[in-house]
């Protein structure tokens, strides 16, 4: 049925074609010898006709979408004009009006055919019935003018949607005052609060900023968020320009609430993808906890590289088919495997590596939830130190090349089990690296430390988003809380990038003495004023629409988070986005008995001993057991 209507299209248009370029025969006639017989003799219409339609064939002519008419296509009709009143002046066989006539007859061609054409266009990019200015919500859009012009021009397609443009915030001080399709550009980004002060002097104030560039996002978006919440305006994101772009399939324009992770986003860092490349292509490689939201990215990413073979280990089912079933689609040609393991269980740990000899382990498998892990204690110190130590020996065991470390920022003067059991992890982790650099043989062991990744299965954003959609209250622990905020895609590419380093023997300050590579989380942010952001993102206004409620810390937690301690300053490692921090070691014969004797606790029930045996192997940790601590210790 489809190709059926493509070719009656395309027969219509033949027959425009052929029928315009008849007509241009007799008007470039009478145009070059308005005295001669224009009519006759009458052979030469059709005959007009033809030799457009052939000499339109290698150009494609009558394949043309009239509706999508733009230059290229006045092109195309030009180059087919000029060939065909050539061809025309030939076939005819007839003595010309004059010796113009050839010329005329072209440029007849010309007007003939593209006027249609480009009427056709314009009268298409019309509203039907243009929305009444009462009716029509005014918007201001935001973003660069090629991205504004492929929205308008959807905009012009969608029938259902009455806006009424106001003009443009361009992305570049220098487009101000210019025009797109009737549209002004009152000024840039950084004029924001000037051009929306100016509109509401002039009884002009939209009530959206529409948002049409994707990729502006971080500090400048929130600059102007922060301008349009001043102003009462509501704030909404296009769609992306490839949906809009696509001639053949025109979609409805949707707008969408900005994500509030566009707003914490900041800039990508250069990374050195093709040493990431070097790193794993070919390689066996094994994820741990690969179905949470670390370990998932880190098998999307390590799979974009070409392993040998992914192993993707987890204890959830689901999570780990989901995986599985993704990379299936995305990545089929890679060789996969799903391990479904405990990494208490060391036994079962100690036989996968056996058999399948990982030359890489990215070990992202940890209790992470830190009131979780309060009510869970044992299973956490038997999940975050004795697993991490079970894995850890496992690779070494093995011969793997090196493992890699997901910590946190938890680990940094704890108050946690949760952090305290992390940092008894990266302890281990920091003496095996010492031994293995002085073997000059030995396993590298790269822990890297970050904070909170948006959108993880225990961020607070998901949590605010269910919240909002059940109409509030939005619940926060207390109002001078903050957190370190960075997108999951951007962590792990740094992840990678710390491997590579660390793989290759980087000079790096403390690189030889168990350094902790730490990621540039840049300035953390209240969560109180996030709670506020998301609430007027969705177009409401905090404590008028949506109510914000503190509920008191919970146990573990504090109000601040650190990303080095006191007695590991931050070095940097000279690559964007990767701090490290300087060491506080131990034996790891001292330390695995530790976190034997921790795992021994936990096997046999034993809280108490077993948080004991924690607090002496981590002298900072001060457990904040019911929450209470956290204020005071801030």
């Amino acid at each position: 049925m489809a190709a059926t209507r493509s070719l009656l299209r395309i027969a219509v248009n033949v027959a425009l074609d052929g029928g315009l370029a008849a007509l241009s025969v007799p008007v470039a006639r009478w145009l070059a010898d308005p005295a001669g017989p224009a009519w006759h003799p009458l052979y030469t219409l059709p005959l007009g006709a033809v030799t457009l339609l052939l000499a339109g064939l290698p150009f494609r002519l009558s394949l043309q979408y009239w509706r999508f008419a733009a230059i290229g296509d006045i092109l195309t009709v030009a180059a087919s004009a000029a060939l065909g009143a050539a061809l025309f002046a030939v076939a005819s066989g007839l003595p010309q009006p004059n010796s113009a006539f050839p010329f005329i007859h072209a440029l007849t061609l010309l007007l003939i055919l593209g006027a249609p054409r480009a009427f056709y266009r314009w009268r298409r990019g019309r509203p039907l019935t243009k929305p009444d200015h009462l009716d029509a919500a005014a918007i201001l859009l935001v973003g660069s003018i090629e991205d504004a012009d492929l929205f308008i021009r959807a905009l012009a397609q969608d029938r259902r949607q009455a806006f009424q443009i106001q003009g443009l915030l361009a992305s570049s001080d220098r487009q101000t005052g210019r025009r797109i399709q009737g549209h002004r550009i009152l000024g840039s980004l950084n004029d924001a609060a000037a051009v929306l002060t100016q509109l509401q002097n002039e009884d002009r104030l939209p009530g959206t900023l529409v948002f049409v560039t994707p990729e502006l996002n971080g500090a400048r978006l929130a600059q102007v968020v922060a301008q349009a919440d001043h102003f009462g305006l509501q704030v909404r994101q296009a769609p992306r320009p490839t949906a809009l772009a696509d001639p053949d399939k025109p979609r409805p324009v949707e707008l969408r609430p900005v994500a509030i992770e566009d707003l914490l986003n900041r800039p990508q860092v250069p990374l050195d993808r093709d040493g990431m490349a070097r790193l794993i292509q070919g390689r066996r490689v094994i994820v741990t906890g690969a179905g949470g939201t670390i370990g998932s990215e880190l098998a999307r990413q390590v799979a974009a590289f070409g392993p040998g073979t992914l192993t993707l280990l987890d204890n959830g089912e689901y999570a780990l088919w989901q995986i599985d079933l993704e990379l299936a689609e995305t990545h089929p040609r890679v060789n996969r495997r799903t391990l479904i393991a405990d990494i208490r269980d060391e036994a079962r740990v100690k036989a996968i590596f056996e058999e399948y000899r990982p030359e890489l382990v990215f070990h992202a498998a940890a209790l992470k939830h830190v009131p979780m892990v309060e009510a869970n204690p044992l299973e956490g110190m038997a999940t975050n130190a004795a697993g991490t130590r079970h894995v850890a020996d496992a690779a070494r065991a093995a011969g793997a090349l090196a493992m890699v470390l997901i910590s946190t920022d938890k680990a940094v003067n704890p108050t946690s089990v949760m952090g305290a059991s992390k940092r008894l992890a990266e302890m281990y982790c920091q003496a095996l690296d010492i031994a293995g650099r002085a073997s000059h043989q030995g396993m590298r062991c790269i822990t890297v430390r970050f904070g909170n990744v948006l959108g993880s299965t225990g961020s607070v954003v998901p949590l605010f988003q269910r919240q909002l959609a059940r109409g509030g209250p939005l619940t926060v622990t207390h109002p001078d809380m903050q957190r370190y905020f960075m997108t999951v895609r951007e962590a792990v590419g740094l992840v990678l990038q710390a491997s590579v380093l660390g793989v290759n023997g980087a000079a790096l300050p403390s690189g030889e003495n168990g350094g902790i590579f730490v990621l540039d989380m840049g300035e953390p942010v209240k969560i109180v004023d996030l709670a506020r952001q998301m609430i007027r993102l969705a177009g409401l206004q905090p404590e008028q629409d949506i109510e914000i409620r503190f509920t008191g810390l919970r146990p573990g937690e504090k109000l601040y988070e650190e990303l080095f301690h006191g007695k590991e300053p931050p070095e940097p490692t000279g690559y964007p986005g990767l701090l490290m921090a300087s060491p506080r070691t131990a034996d790891p014969a001292i330390v695995a008995r530790a976190i034997e004797e921790i795992g021994s606790a936990c096997r046999g029930g034993q809280v108490k001993l077993a948080l004991t045996l924690l607090g002496r192997s981590i002298p900072e940790f001060e457990h904040n057991i019911d929450g209470t601590a956290g204020e005071i210790r801030a």
